[in-house]
């Protein structure tokens, strides 16, 4: 009996960390808007535009490292295309990634190709607060759950352990 037990607080468990998982997955983005998207006949303003980006998701700068480069960089050096003074020098290998570790504005730009276009400002926002609970006094609503798959995986596996050991 003790080894029900056990494996039901086990099962317990690695559903509530699924469910977080869920809950906080971050999001990863192709700069530019693919793998090799940080190049210069990029539209970055318009990639942006169709973008959300939170804090916790990260950049992935794919490029050609002989001829590009990627240097994160303050607002005046943005719009000046210049590197001297900067942040950090993401430039690796050329598939780079850059967490967003802050709701802020990012500057990124390459430092021969800046004047040409290839530079993108990143907004980043805090991640949005769960949604309130339900008022105990509200009428009933039409209030719908969004049900993913790990949350029907989890609630499948409650329910086979429960009524497995009982």
């Amino acid at each position: 009996m003790m080894e029900g037990t056990s494996l039901r607080k086990l099962v317990v468990s690695i559903v509530i960390v699924m469910m977080m998982v869920e809950l906080t997955k971050a999001e990863l983005h192709y700069v530019g808007g693919n793998k090799a998207g940080w190049t210069p006949n990029t539209n970055f303003s318009e990639w942006t535009s169709h973008e959300k980006f939170l804090v916790g998701d990260w950049l992935f700068f794919g490029f050609n490292k002989v001829l590009y480069t990627v240097f994160e960089v303050n607002e005046t050096s943005y719009e000046k295309c210049i590197v001297q003074d900067f942040i950090k020098n993401i430039t690796k290998g050329g598939r780079d990634v850059f967490e967003l570790t802050e709701a802020k504005k990012y500057y990124f730009i390459c430092k021969d190709y800046c004047f040409g276009g290839m530079k993108v400002a990143i907004n980043v926002q805090d991640i949005p607060a769960p949604a309130p609970a339900p008022d105990k006094n509200a009428s009933p609503s039409n209030h719908s759950i969004q049900v993913t798959p790990v949350m029907v995986l989890a609630i499948a596996m409650i329910w086979a352990f429960l009524f497995k050991y009982y």
